[in-house]
């Protein structure tokens, strides 16, 4: 496909308690069940559960719905939350959350495991520079972004009956600034052989990245 197209997504520009945007928000966690999306990142930690025991970060935690799964199959782990948002207010106690932007923000200390879930594909190549200065900051680093494919457009359309204006624009243009595999390694090529990367595309529109320190 072409390359990344980086558009503003509607539910970023909308007020967190607009119809819209909870409607959005509601589709979204159904449509990250259909792609099995935080089903995967959990198998991933639970297979590394020695570096997952050191603590794990999620960026753009959203309303921290992953954040709450990782809690409960590692309770005796540190799991911090980080995002633009407020801390949502049913989120256990015991898992810590920062409100404020990565671009600005220091990476968290004392942690293992740094997990991005949908959220990489919002930043152009060279807005993603922050996260260069994050990976040395970890051990494992777990991704799941959009696959810019045609075919996870074609599988999108499909939904379409079934889902709000926000969701039908946003999920299109999240495809578009979406990656191939390889992309992102070549991007943090600098960084790159201080790891062991896998990569694979997940059907109907995912593109997975398990980078482990060597």
């Amino acid at each position: 496909m072409r390359e990344r197209k980086v558009t503003p997504e509607l539910l970023d520009s909308l007020p967190a308690e607009a119809p819209a945007a909870i409607r959005s928000r509601r589709e979204l966690r159904v449509v990250n069940a259909l792609m099995g999306n935080e089903r995967w990142v959990i198998r991933e930690l639970l297979a590394r559960e020695k570096i997952a025991g050191n603590g794990i970060v999620e960026i753009g935690a959203g309303e921290g719905s992953l954040c709450r799964k990782m809690h409960a199959h590692f309770s005796n782990n540190r799991i911090c939350g980080i995002d633009l948002l407020e801390r949502p207010a049913s989120l256990p106690q015991a898992i810590d959350w920062h409100c404020g932007n990565v671009i600005t923000l220091d990476p968290p200390c004392g942690f293992g495991v740094l997990v991005a879930n949908l959220f990489l594909h919002h930043f152009t190549d060279e807005e993603l520079g922050w996260f260069a200065a994050w990976l040395p900051h970890f051990s494992l680093v777990i991704i799941n972004e959009p696959l810019r494919r045609q075919s996870a457009h074609v599988w999108g359309s499909f939904l379409r009956p079934f889902i709000g204006h926000v969701t039908r624009h946003d999920m299109h243009v999240s495809i578009d600034a979406g990656f191939l595999c390889g992309e992102l390694p070549e991007l943090f090529h600098e960084h790159a052989a201080d790891w062991e990367i896998q990569e694979k595309e997940q059907w109907p529109g995912a593109q997975r990245g398990v980078w482990c320190r060597k």
